[in-house]
């Protein structure tokens, strides 16, 4: 599940930079998914 969401943020955050679409929200969330990804593999 964490993963599949991850691949959708990456996606979304790809195409904003293609089409800008989505602006600074993409953006945060890749963020909190980066951040949920790293404490999760840590513990």
């Amino acid at each position: 599940m964490l993963w599949t969401i991850i691949v959708v943020l990456v996606i979304l955050w790809l195409l904003g930079f293609s089409f800008n679409i989505g602006g600074n929200l993409v953006h945060a969330l890749l963020v909190i998914a980066l951040i949920v990804l790293v404490v999760r593999l840590l513990s």
